[in-house]
């Protein structure tokens, strides 16, 4: 059985580990605010510019873009994986490369991939995989997240599509559900699906309420050209900032669950210091008994 001073110091270091949780919880519950206004902020323009690409959708043919036309045949794909440059986030990262991973292994197979990494986490695990590493962005996930990251990743993307060097691109982001889930993604970005789904979702926002009808100058082809290379930034840039609101949500839920830990084991080792105790009290009242009755006899 332990003796009394170690139970103690295991007691005193514990409590320090719980000062430390509670600190951490308490400046991601700050940074989650942040990140959390960040990305509410940035819904209406992403709500009106969808609102706007879905009505240019519906006047503009099919092949309005070469970044709407896919590859007859796909060889080399490109990645865009979000994580955190920080860990005590719980599986947060963990979920995210798995992702990745299972879409190499399955999705992918027999096809070139490359990553362009957002994060230190993403960035240490794709060095060790066979794929190479074409780009990386640190501290960008879990800070102020700007909008000329999301386009200057965006636009090297998107010649390298035009070029033919890449034939696919997809996203792997957090999606923030709410405070307790935040779920793993996987979105395609180019060649861009099909304008029908933003026309349905268009159609879809009619039912909800009148929508007004947008004349296009010079021509609905010529503005949608200049509209999806934005679109493509504008959902970089929105993956960015969800990843980051998850990122904090995740270490604040990890840092809580790591203080009520600490609080149970310190319970634990309260109550093992007290029978430690009182085994040494009772110890010494029989050695002071038995002396005692030596004296007498």
């Amino acid at each position: 059985m332990a003796t009394l001073k170690e139970v103690q110091s295991k007691i005193v270091s514990v409590k320090k580990t719980k000062q430390i949780t509670s600190a951490m919880k308490m400046v991601a519950t700050s940074r989650l605010r942040g990140a959390q206004n960040s990305m509410e902020a940035f819904k209406p323009y992403a709500g009106k510019f969808a609102e706007v690409l879905g009505s240019i959708a519906g006047k503009s043919g099919e092949n309005a873009s070469p970044l709407l036309v896919p590859r007859d045949e796909v060889k080399k794909v490109a990645l865009l994986l979000c994580t955190s440059d920080r860990g005590l986030c719980g599986g947060f990262n963990t979920s995210l490369i798995s992702k990745a991973d299972k879409l190499i292994q399955s999705d992918l197979e027999g096809k070139e991939a490359s990553f362009t990494c957002f994060g230190k986490k993403g960035r240490d695990w794709a060095k060790k995989q066979p794929q190479p590493i074409d780009d990386e962005f640190i501290g960008v996930v879990g800070g102020n997240v700007e909008f000329s990251v999301a386009s200057s990743s965006g636009q090297k993307l998107i010649d390298s599509f035009l070029e033919g060097a890449v034939d696919e691109v997809y996203l792997i982001y957090s999606e923030f559900v709410n405070m307790a889930r935040q779920e793993p993604t996987i979105k395609q970005i180019l060649p861009i699906p099909s304008l029908e789904d933003v026309v349905e979702e268009k159609e879809v926002a009619q039912d909800e309420g009148f929508l007004p009808e947008h004349i296009c100058e010079p021509s609905s082809d010529a503005l949608l050209g200049e509209m999806l290379p934005k679109n493509i930034f504008i959902q970089i840039y929105d993956a960015l900032l969800q990843t980051s609101t998850s990122e904090h949500a995740a270490r604040m839920s990890s840092m809580e669950n790591a203080t009520k830990a600490c609080e149970d084991i310190v319970g634990e080792l309260q109550t093992i210091y007290n029978k430690t105790r009182q085994a040494g009290i009772t110890a010494d009242l029989m050695d002071i008994v038995g002396g005692a009755e030596a004296l007498k006899g």
